[in-house]
């Protein structure tokens, strides 16, 4: 007599393992603009270094946008109407690479992998309660 087990495993294709980093990384850039600002719309103080190297990082990619709409100030809070289009541009761009990786890559399900081991089973004695030998 043997025991049969089966492993099940799935491998997943390179067009849905890119999108999802071209996801991250386009979702990192929009979450450090979005950061940058909120910071600003609560008027953060700018000298701060958490704030400078927020404002630093992001403003790489806002440098494409920053003169389209203009800033507004009232009582200390910033409102950067651009930052928001930026955010919008960037969320576009990133869902017209995903829809380009998945309109080349090939449509199929998942590869599954399955290993078949038999081992066999030890026969055991049952325990007999009315005889004990």
């Amino acid at each position: 007599m043997s025991e049969t087990r089966i492993y099940s495993g799935s491998r997943e294709s390179a067009g849905s393992w890119l999108s999802r980093v071209v996801m991250f990384v386009f979702g990192v850039v929009e979450l450090l603009i979005l950061v940058r600002f909120f910071l600003l719309l609560v008027g953060a103080n700018t000298q701060t270094g958490f704030v400078q190297w927020i404002h630093d990082m992001s403003g790489i990619f806002m440098a494409p946008f920053n003169a389209i709409l203009g800033v507004q100030t009232i009582d200390g809070a910033t409102f950067e109407w651009s930052a928001l289009v930026a955010i919008v541009v960037y969320a576009g761009i990133a869902w017209l690479i995903v829809a380009l990786i998945r309109a080349l890559t090939p449509r199929r399900g998942p590869d599954t992998v399955e290993t078949v081991e038999a081992t066999p089973v030890v026969a055991r004695r049952r325990f007999n309660w009315w005889s004990r030998a």
